[in-house]
């Protein structure tokens, strides 16, 4: 694969980076003007961690899944540098290898998974058929890789010669989902990106889920990156958080400290409206107004408009990244006066 010998858009990430995402921008050219549906990301992914990325719906997320792929579809414009940082061997510049490399890396090295399987698989194949597909088309041994996948669809408790005999249509989205997250771990890769995998399952499927995923993670060594609306309920799972608003990240931070005192108005906000079975129904707040236009993005903070600590500052001045304490970032100018403007409390499901 093509390789590059360092970032050039930012200063050389730690050593314990896999994944560095640099002034990632996408834009559609409309009608009625260019949509920035990235704006400028900057974001490093460490290796071995399970990093939350949370935001509602058309933050960003989805966006950002298929940026650290090279996966934006036409006419989607996709500027910026993805540098991939392998365990042995250089430095990988993503967004610079060929057809064939990139095929190679979406596999073998960064894996994804989609949300919704049964739109993921063919259906008039089985679930076999899918994976010796994979293991073909990627030279890689049949035999072998096969064996692979009863271990891994085991790992997930599934029958695996039931699963790997049927046809998606015949089974359930929890066990569709699965089976997906099994044949995207059939080439062993380090990195996978998950973009809303639980999003069309029950609430007691996708905590099963994320259980088995962390098990996965530890087993496999596993980078993990995953695209959610549901902050609470990723919370106890990742490591780390990134929270996104309006095609950008607005704070991130180690997912126990960033859920107890959250320091943006958005990610409080966000909590704050968020359904906890034990606290009353009047507690929750829903957060007023709406996103702003990918076409009309407003100058300064993007939040203003919603936000109840803004002033004339936040209009006109973009904020940067202000440092919270130890491995934490909020853009926002009154970050400090956040947690006596929107108190909140929560609980989330386990811990790591």
């Amino acid at each position: 694969m093509a390789t590059t010998e360092r970032p050039t858009a930012a200063e050389e990430p730690n050593a314990d980076t896999v994944l560095s995402v640099r002034d990632a921008s996408v834009t559609f050219e409309m009608d009625r003007g260019a949509a920035r549906v990235l704006d400028g990301i900057d974001l490093d992914v460490r290796r071995r961690e399970i990093l939350g990325v949370v935001g509602e719906s058309g933050s960003g997320k989805s966006m950002l899944a298929s940026a650290m792929l090279d996966a934006v579809e036409e006419p989607g414009r996709l500027t910026g540098e993805v540098i991939y940082y392998p365990e042995n061997g250089d430095p990988v510049d993503v967004l610079n290898l060929s057809t064939a490399e990139l095929k190679r890396l979406r596999w073998e090295e960064i894996s994804m998974v989609f949300q919704g399987a049964l739109s993921s698989f063919n259906p008039t194949m089985s679930i076999r058929g899918h994976f010796e597909e994979t293991l073909r088309a990627h030279d890689a041994n049949v035999e072998v890789g096969m064996d692979r996948a009863h271990e891994l669809l085991s790992d997930l408790y599934l029958d695996s010669e039931r699963v790997l005999d049927s046809y998606p249509h015949e089974l359930s989205g929890g066990m569709s989902q699965r089976a997906l997250i099994a044949l995207s771990l059939i080439l062993e890769p380090n990195v996978l990106v998950m973009d809303e995998p639980t999003a069309a399952l029950d609430l007691l499927m996708q905590r099963s889920i994320l259980s088995l995923l962390s098990e996965l993670q530890e087993k496999y060594d596993l980078t993990v990156v995953f695209i959610t609306h549901d902050l609470p309920l990723v919370a106890g799972l990742a490591d780390r958080l990134a929270v996104m608003y309006a095609f950008d990240l607005i704070e991130r931070g180690p997912a126990a400290e960033l859920i107890r005192d959250a320091a943006h108005p958005y990610t409080r906000a966000l909590l704050k409206a968020v359904p906890n079975l034990d606290a009353p129904l009047s507690t929750m707040r829903s957060i007023d107004g709406s996103a702003p236009d990918p076409v009309n993005i407003p100058e300064g903070c993007s939040y203003a408009s919603r936000c109840p600590l803004a002033d004339d500052r936040c209009l006109s001045e973009d904020p940067v990244d202000d440092d919270v304490g130890a491995d934490r970032a909020v853009a926002c100018h009154y970050w400090e006066q956040a947690a006596e403007a929107l108190p909140f409390e929560i609980e989330t499901e386990g811990g790591r």
